[in-house]
């Protein structure tokens, strides 16, 4: 896709302002909850982008970087960037507001539109099921997937040690995410649906872009990125 049809697609997605009270943003999380479409797509998926955001509090500075990854040998095929100005404190469950416009900005730098975004951050296991990757997924029109290297809500039972294995991760007596094994003997990340995926399919393709790691090859890649960039700043 060419580089203004993504810059249209974004910006004819993004209805609301981010400068929102807590009770706005939330009020706000809720309503857009519902517009949310949890099934996986019919459509291949060949062009994984992977999404990450630092923080350089000494410069109150925010770095964001995509990766975008061809699918099945996972090649880096683009990155781009964004930094600006955190204009939204940080505070779990509205990780979105502070994030959000800057990966916005990076994707739209992108001259391919990818068929997947990934985002280090949380899908429905969130408490109002409004995490950073359904957010982005709702506004862009793209299958997205949350994978957390923490737990914001939920509980799970250990996974198996082997690769593959998983748990599902119940907050409030629903399954929002599973404890996902990406490699042997590691600590499992946390997969949850952002848009248009389900668990089931979220927890396939985030396993067919790890290789070796623990984190999915366009996240990993968009986490050294932003921390390259980062502290080049400082």
């Amino acid at each position: 896709m060419p580089k203004e049809e993504i810059r249209e697609a974004v910006c004819a997605a993004v209805a609301h302002r981010w400068d929102l009270s807590f009770d706005a943003a939330a009020r706000l999380q809720a309503r857009l909850r519902k517009r949310l479409r949890l099934r996986p797509p019919r459509r291949r998926v060949r062009w994984v982008a992977g999404a990450d955001v630092a923080y350089d509090a000494r410069r109150d500075r925010l770095f964001a970087a995509v990766v975008s990854c061809r699918l099945p040998r996972l090649d880096q095929v683009e990155i781009s960037f964004s930094q600006g100005r955190a204009s939204f404190p940080y505070v779990p469950g509205f990780l979105s507001f502070r994030e959000a416009p800057l990966v916005l900005r990076a994707i739209r730098r992108l001259h391919r539109r990818p068929d997947l975004l990934l985002c280090d951050g949380q899908g429905l296991a969130h408490p109002r099921r409004f995490g950073l990757a359904c957010h982005l997924g709702l506004l862009l029109g793209l299958p997205s997937i949350g994978v957390a290297k923490s737990i914001l809500v939920g509980e799970h039972r250990p996974p198996g040690e082997r690769r593959g294995s998983r748990a599902a991760l119940r907050d409030r007596g629903e399954i929002v995410g599973a404890a996902l094994r990406t490699r042997d003997g590691v600590r499992p990340v946390y997969v949850s649906p952002g848009h248009l995926c389900d668990l089931a399919w979220a927890v396939r393709r985030v396993l067919a872009c790890c290789r070796g790691y623990r984190l999915p090859e366009p996240v990993r890649r968009a986490h050294q990125e932003v921390t390259r960039l980062r502290r080049e700043a400082a």
